[in-house]
């Protein structure tokens, strides 16, 4: 349960609608220019374009193959949508919606990360690939992968990238400038390692696997496992707080876990924040102060977006 009080970790603010969103909701994106969430309604085949200030829908895109990544290239001021069922990804101008460009990748387009330092946008997608594109949108590496690619993340001031590979029970540890693995971290006894974060400052890395439900911290110098907790179930997100020093997991059982970092080697749990049963995604987003949590349609109830204030 949540601390009571002024320590209650998660305060819910708001809580936005989001009529005629049926089924799964998979992953969203910010941006902080325009103040707009993009959720993806992987049930609905429909990207949902909120105005995170006022609450509304401003705009829904129709039409996809059940979105599941979502990518803002803030530069060229586009909107990236990874299709699960059609394996596409879908290039939107981000002002006027319109479609740009189909990048078709063959099989289950997944997560989608931007490099900030190039500009460069990446997508997992297939039995095990990650597609790295230039400012052109022209695919200029493959990387390959032994499985199919789940989060992934990027280090700064380094080529690597750390990929969750569920099937493979494993995180691969891969050089993006070169497309070769470097390295490849077990999850010991755990399986469906799904959503990932980092801790980059401190050199960790964040893996919640499903089976057993537990919350894995890795030294990302050594690849060594440093802790497992337990966490929430059927969990699809996982964030890194550097401000303060948490980590939030939303997980479908209907609940997210917090956790306080005592040192680099050491995390408490410190609140299980109750949701609704199929609330697995959220995302954190540190110039807010805010995690968005998504709850699908329930008890005759519509989809809607919890917003939870995290502190500063």
């Amino acid at each position: 349960m949540a601390l009571a009080g002024a320590q209650t970790p998660l305060t819910l603010e708001k809580t936005i609608s989001l009529p005629g969103v049926h089924g799964r909701i998979d992953h969203m994106a910010y941006d902080t220019q325009r103040a707009r969430l993009f959720v993806a309604a992987l049930g609905s085949d429909a990207l949902v374009v909120v105005d995170a200030k006022t609450g509304a829908v401003v705009h829904t895109i129709t039409g996809l193959a059940e979105p599941q990544g979502i990518g803002l290239d803030p530069d060229r001021n586009q909107l990236w949508v990874a299709n699960g069922r059609d394996g596409s990804v879908r290039i939107y101008d981000e002002q006027s919606f319109h479609l740009l460009r189909t990048v078709l990748l063959g099989d289950d387009a997944d997560n989608v990360r931007r490099d900030p330092e190039t500009g460069q946008m990446l997508v997992g997608y297939g039995a095990g690939g990650i597609a790295l594109f230039d400012s052109n949108a022209a695919q200029r590496l493959n990387i390959k992968l032994d499985a199919h690619p789940e989060s992934f993340q990027l280090e700064a001031g380094t080529s690597r990238i750390f990929v969750n590979l569920p099937n493979a029970r494993r995180i691969a540890v891969v050089d993006r400038k070169t497309g070769s693995a470097v390295a490849s971290w077990q999850t010991d006894d755990a399986r469906a390692n799904f959503p990932m974060a980092l801790d980059q400052a401190d050199k960790r890395l964040f893996a919640v696997c499903r089976n057993p439900v537990v919350l894995l911290a890795f030294d990302t110098v050594t690849g060594r496992i440093l802790e497992k907790l337990p966490t929430a179930g059927d969990s699809d997100d996982v964030f890194y707080d550097a401000a303060l020093k948490r980590v939030y997991v939303s997980g479908g059982e209907g609940v997210i876990v917090v956790y306080q970092q005592a040192d680099g080697d050491h995390y408490a749990e410190i609140a299980r924040v109750k949701t609704i049963s199929g609330a697995r995604t959220s995302l954190f987003v540190p110039s807010l102060n805010r995690l968005f949590v998504a709850v699908r349609e329930h008890g005759g109830e519509p989809a809607e977006i919890r917003v939870f204030e995290t502190g500063k």
